[in-house]
């Protein structure tokens, strides 16, 4: 399958949870939903992520082998799955089929520090190898083609850790050569049908980047096209086409939102094939024989995909039919036969079918959670709101079942990135808080992707700033709109989220009641200091989106939120992992010291086996814990220990 995505995509989390619990009374008498178990909403789910082999003879999926997540096999239509990798600690997440059908391959770091190693498994004889043996080195997944077996194109930062090189790796032998060397200032790289290195991507002192173009492996690097910064974001390649004359792109020059062209490279000229005024292209299925674009996603509300070729207009009509909620198709058997389509629901499980292209009828295959069943989600409601600019803020909000809409308690949960975006379907952190009697409101604050440049730019430098006021908007809205409770709002988030809750407890103090930020940055000058080697060749884009420490301390000082730790009047608790590669461990225990010297109260979680995120289920489910007791403690709604209790 040869599915590219925009980088504006943004994987879907297809998450976890379990049960018990009473029905209990709220204060205003009305009936809420039983508690559902933490364990169902984050631990482990029952399986996911499905992939069909290349002959199409086998599945595979991803789930537990004692609490900790593997890859399965099985013979289609046969009860024969079994384990066939044996992971003890993290749990694997990124997995795919070798090209012979016979092989698994996945990637797997060390304690969430994201040098990442390609390993193989061999499904007849059970042998596990480390293909890429080596410390402190990430590798990334470059290519690999039905067309090229027994070769993968990857990247490692082997010979200096600041830049990935390109090797060839001979999947027979285990050889590799390098095929692309990285001169300092590339970013991602593009192959062609014969998987050869012809394309790179290269950052510009201007915050931009350029796409480089060669005819052979051998020859020199010349420039196509340069995106400055104001389109940087919403623009970049996704493929060759088949012959290797033309690129398809998602490209905003000129328009304000990232749209599809197939772009000629010798005469410059370029076809549109699909646009939308406000929204950037999300996702684009290509043809994995011909080369075609087969269809179009954006995401506005929902996703809303567009058959572009005839060819599979059929399929999506049927496709849709199957089931409620929004699909995408995750994997394609060699033959084109078999296509593996999930469905992403808002108040349920992702549900897995295998399809049939001839018959157009499809098999049920599996829920990512059946004990969500048991209980009674809410949904997701999209909402929008003018921020006091005038921009128009698009967002999400899932309401406690059973406690009505006025007057509640309310978190309002910061999405990470910051250039990602919340969306819609099952979202465990949303169902959680719902559940425990708590407004979830989501917002895709200006800097978010998705919307178009005008709104991504709309956020460079304001972080703590304009990205800020958006938040708080939003939270004046809600209690404009009757829904919150002034006295009763948390902020919450992780990554940039963790920062705009500690800039939410600090810059708008009188806000909110309590705050919870995970692995957020305190203070921006040490941060940017501090980003992984291998962010080097992005850095002037990071300079010119959030500051630059050596030329703009003052500003970066200005809005960090260590600096303002005088203003802070409600409760913290902040979680943290030690082998955080993004946001170092400094960034969360420079504000914790700050406060206890200052006497405020803030609770400090530190996970020494984790990165940025919480793999491990029973760290997942201690965070939780923690975070809903907090909650619990300062907004008065219910927690899973006080009602076993």
């Amino acid at each position: 399958m040869r599915n590219r995505t925009s980088r504006r995509a943004t994987a879907t989390a297809l998450l976890l949870v379990i049960v018990a619990g009473a029905v209990l009374l709220s204060s205003c008498g009305t009936r809420q939903s039983e508690i559902i178990p933490r364990s169902v909403l984050f631990g482990n789910p029952e399986k996911m992520r499905a992939r069909i082999s290349p002959d199409g003879e086998m599945l595979a999926y991803i789930a537990p082998v004692n609490d900790v997540l593997n890859v399965w096999v099985k013979t289609v239509g046969e009860d024969d799955d079994h384990a066939v990798t044996s992971d003890e600690h993290r749990g694997i997440y990124r997995y795919f089929w070798d090209q012979d059908s016979n092989h698994i391959m996945y990637l797997q770091d060390s304690d969430g520090d994201e040098n990442w190693r390609l390993y193989t498994v061999d499904l007849d004889s059970g042998e596990t190898l480390d293909l890429t043996p080596f410390d402190d080195v990430q590798v990334r997944i470059v290519d690999y083609s039905k067309h090229h077996p027994t070769t993968m194109l990857i990247s490692m930062n082997k010979q200096d850790p600041r830049l990935h090189d390109v090797y060839r790796l001979d999947l027979e032998t285990g050889d590799m050569e390098i095929v692309a060397r990285n001169p300092g200032n590339y970013l991602g790289w593009m192959t062609d049908f014969d998987l050869k290195v012809r394309g790179a991507i290269a950052a510009t002192p201007d915050g931009g980047s350029e796409l480089l173009i060669r005819e052979t492996e051998d020859d020199t690097w010349e420039s196509l096209i340069h995106w400055g910064m104001e389109d940087n974001f919403t623009s970049g390649p996704l493929s060759f086409t088949k012959d290797g004359e033309s690129v398809y792109l998602i490209d905003s020059r000129n328009v304000n939102a990232g749209r599809l062209l197939k772009y000629e490279i010798a005469t410059g000229e370029y076809e549109v094939i699909a646009e939308d005024a406000e929204y950037d292209v999300e996702d684009v299925m290509i043809n994995p024989d011909t080369y075609e674009i087969e269809a179009v996603s954006f995401l506005r509300e929902r996703i809303e995909w567009t058959p572009i070729s005839e060819t599979v207009v059929a399929d999506f009509e049927a496709i849709a039919k199957l089931d409620t909620g929004d699909w995408g198709v995750y994997s394609r058997d060699d033959a084109d036969d078999t296509w593996l389509v999930a469905f992403m629901k808002d108040d349920g499980p992702v549900s897995y079918y295998s399809f049939d292209r001839e018959s157009k009828t499809a098999t049920f295959l599996f829920n990512h959670r059946n004990d969500l069943d048991q209980y009674t989600l809410a949904p997701m409601e999209p909402i929008s709101f003018s921020s006091r600019d005038g921009l128009t803020i698009h967002g999400y909000a899932t309401y406690p079942p059973g406690l009505g809409r006025t007057g509640l308690p309310m978190v309002l949960n910061v999405h990470g990135g910051p250039w990602a975006r919340d969306q819609w379907g099952f979202n465990p952190e949303a169902q959680w808080l719902a559940n425990r009697g708590y407004v979830c409101l989501q917002v895709n604050f200006r800097g978010s992707t998705g919307y178009g440049k005008d709104f991504l730019n709309a956020g460079d430098k304001e972080w703590g700033g304009r990205m800020q006021d958006d938040l708080t908007d939003a939270v004046n809205w809600a209690i404009d709109q009757g829904i919150a409770d002034p006295e009763r709002v948390a902020i919450y988030g992780a990554s940039y989220g963790g920062y705009a809750a500690l800039a939410g407890a600090t810059f708008t103090p009188d806000l909110y009641c309590c705050a919870v930020p995970a692995m957020g940055p305190s203070n921006l000058i040490t941060f940017i200091e501090t980003i992984p080697p291998y962010w080097t060749p992005m850095i002037q884009s990071m300079y010119k989106r959030v500051g630059n420490p050596e030329t703009e301390a003052d500003f970066l000082i200005s809005r960090s939120p260590l600096f303002k730790v005088d203003e802070i009047k409600i409760p913290l608790l902040v979680a943290q992992g030690a082998n955080d590669p993004r946001v170092k461990q400094a960034e969360s225990e420079q504000i914790v010291h700050a406060m206890e010297e200052k006497g405020l109260e803030v609770n400090y979680i530190l996970f020494g086996n984790e990165g940025h995120g919480f793999a491990i289920p029973e760290n997942r489910l201690k965070f939780y814990g923690e975070v809903e007791t907090f909650f619990a403690k300062h907004m008065g709604g219910r927690s899973e220990t006080a009602v076993q209790e």
